[in-house]
């Protein structure tokens, strides 16, 4: 088997192939949900390999129960599904038993029922449920819909949220008692993607967040006996996200960049507007923040570097609290308990999945609720990232994270994988990953992970550098990263290949078609091929949001930009063998981006293999999926790469 695929990667990346040889022998065969043209056999000890990276299981907290216990989310079998613990340590009892998998939980207040929401097979129209002690879940929203942004009444007797509805970019603001989906009943018809924050305490005003694009929000007040909007905060355009009333009503916390290169925590003053920072003269962006129910206890998260730290502090008198000294890694929630008393975080580090740890905040001690396992890896051959910082074209400077194989010997040259996070308002950090650990040690390559111009994290001049017609600029970046690698004494710059999810696919896919030469393959994850097709089809409730950021197709210029910088309009500059994933539900970079790359590739004689997933959309969320694959990608890149299975 292991000849077999040495005999497929040579074949791929045999120059000249003629395109009728190529559209000849398209292999077509069928793994559960998955249909797979032209993928090389996967040799048993390769799937073995995979194997034991993709046993771990993480755990992230949901929110606290009104007993004290913890809901958290967690997989047992194929889906991450809702679960219940009662103390630090204890068992984890499942709650929730749905095939699909749940997207956020939270508890009702005054009440012993929990409210969550879950899509069908990817496609991102979620419904809301909400499930008692008996067990079955009761779903309030109305099939067909998308239904996000749920906020509980403090009584717990309303629940609020936004609807979208196919071919609009409007949003029905809705409102229902939690048992009773009778009770469903229209609050308001926003203009835009409006989606409810907080309720006040005497329930009557909605506090609403109008999200322009994923770097602009605007804040208003909803009376909801009246219809009347009012727009609070109003200013430059600015981040104004987490936003929460404090103060009775009269005041909020939101995290903004206002004023400021970096997001800052800060008090809104609702009547005047006038914006006070929490924590002046911090020089990385805070990301969350949790206030106790009776407004005494702030906790929030700073990203310093990829990193995170987090800050408790008596939010009345300003005095300092014990802070809490979690392991060094990446926060993903927190959740204060109503009474202020205790703090769950959930956390994960390269070393390790995401777990759940409770901080006493008056007694300023620290228990672990949660103990996820790894699987039978060894922790000692577990890569630890290294930060670095690489010169871009305009002497820009780049931060990146490299993950170098422990086995490898001082010196030896080692291939290359360069993994480009999505976005690209994203950010590549290092908390678990199995995959990369998976790609360091069962190809034994260097995976370097960089955080070109455009990501988040850096502040805001540096997140939009890459706007509308600069959006080449990041492509660039890798570019430089190249030149980088080549200049490493222990990196091999003949033997690098690029892979990448969503907008990252995108750049996989740009990568390729500038830097095919020095390039020996390329994985794309539902990336965007033609930027006009994309913004045209993505589904109506984002794709302002989209235009905001990426440029708007319908104007003369921006059509210009994007036909001269789609990988599609450039799929000649593409000589080397690619690999394209994509689910059939995919809302947001819709099917078409990704069979257009393919039939254009085909046409041209590029090798290319297709993984379509029937039952997924954007990103793979059933573990046999993500099983598949991963298995995939190893075998496409240890044939592009030539190299042999870890020892």
């Amino acid at each position: 088997m292991r000849h077999l695929l040495v005999a497929t990667a040579l074949i791929a990346l045999t120059p000249g192939l003629a395109p009728a040889q190529t559209a000849a022998k398209v292999d077509v065969r069928t793994v559960g949900a998955a249909t797979l043209e032209n993928v090389p056999p996967i040799a048993p000890e390769l799937t073995t390999a995979v194997a034991r990276y993709q046993q771990s299981r993480s755990a992230s907290v949901a929110d606290w129960l009104p007993d004290g216990s913890l809901l958290i989310a967690t997989r047992f079998g194929t889906t991450v599904q809702l679960h219940r613990v009662q103390a630090p340590g204890m068992a984890r009892t499942q709650i929730t038993f749905a095939a699909e998998p749940i997207a956020g939980g939270r508890a009702i207040p005054q009440s012993d029922r929990i409210a969550f929401s879950r899509d069908t097979g990817g496609d991102e129209w979620f419904q809301i449920y909400t499930m008692g002690p008996d067990g079955n879940p009761l779903q309030l929203t109305e099939a067909g819909t998308r239904n996000d942004g749920l906020t509980v009444s403090k009584d717990g007797r309303r629940i609020f949220w936004s609807q979208a509805i196919k071919g609009s970019g409007d949003r029905n603001i809705l409102s229902a008692d939690p048992t009773d989906p009778a009770s469903r009943a229209l609050v308001y018809k926003a203009t835009g993607a409006m989606t409810p924050s907080d309720v006040s305490d005497d329930g009557k005003t909605l506090l609403m967040t109008l999200g322009v694009s994923n770097r602009e929000q605007k804040l208003f007040t909803l009376d909801i006996a009246s219809g009347a909007l009012t727009e609070i905060a109003k200013g430059t355009p600015a981040n104004l996200s987490g936003a929460k009333f404090i103060r009775g009503g009269r005041a909020l916390l939101a995290v903004s960049n206002r004023g400021s290169d970096v997001q800052r925590l800060v008090e809104i003053d609702v009547a005047t507007g006038r914006m006070t920072p929490i924590a002046p003269g911090l020089a990385w962006d805070v990301e969350d923040f949790e206030l106790s129910d009776d407004g005494r206890v702030l906790a929030y998260v700073i990203n310093e570097d990829g990193y995170s730290k987090v800050v408790v502090r008596d939010f009345v008198t300003r005095r300092a609290l014990p802070q809490p000294a979690f392991i060094k890694g990446v926060v993903s929630a927190l959740r204060l308990s109503p009474d202020g008393r205790k703090l769950a975080v959930s956390i994960a580090s390269a070393a390790g999945p995401g777990d759940v740890y409770g901080w006493d905040v008056g007694g300023g001690t620290l228990a672990r609720w949660t103990q996820s396992e790894i699987g039978p890896i060894d922790r000692a051959r577990l890569p630890e990232p290294k930060l670095v910082r690489f010169a871009s074209f305009d002497k820009l400077s780049v931060p990146a994270f490299v993950y170098r194989p422990k086995s490898a010997a001082r010196g030896a040259k080692t291939p290359v994988l360069i993994s480009i996070h999505g976005g690209p308002e994203g950010q590549a950090r290092p908390g678990w990953s199995p995959t990369i650990a998976s790609f360091v040690d069962t190809l034994g390559a260097t995976v370097i992970v960089p955080n070109v111009r455009g990501s988040d994290g850096y502040g805001t001049k540096y997140l939009n550098l890459d706007n509308a017609e600069k959006r080449e600029d990041s492509v660039r970046d890798i570019g430089a990263l190249l030149d980088w690698i080549a200049t490493q004494p222990d990196l091999d710059a003949s033997r690098i290949a690029v892979i990448g999810g969503s907008y990252g696919g995108y750049m996989s896919l740009a990568a390729m078609t500038k830097y095919s030469d020095r390039l020996a393959g390329g994985v794309d994850l539902f990336g965007i091929g033609d930027w006009v097709t994309f913004l045209e089809n993505t589904e109506a409730y984002r794709r302002d949001n989209r235009r905001a950021e990426y440029g708007d197709e319908r104007t003369a210029k921006m059509k210009a930009v994007f036909a001269k910088i789609s990988p599609r309009a450039n799929v000649a500059g593409i000589t080397k063998p690619m690999l394209i994933e994509q689910g059939v539900n995919d809302p947001r970079v819709p099917m078409r981006e990704s069979k257009q790359m393919v039939d254009a590739l085909r046409a041209r004689g590029v090798p290319v293999s297709y993984l379509l997933f029937a039952d997924e959309g954007h990103g793979w969320r059933k573990k046999p999926n993500q099983d598949l694959s991963l298995q995939v990608e190893m075998a496409f890149l240890r044939g592009v790469l030539g190299t042999t299975p870890a020892k």
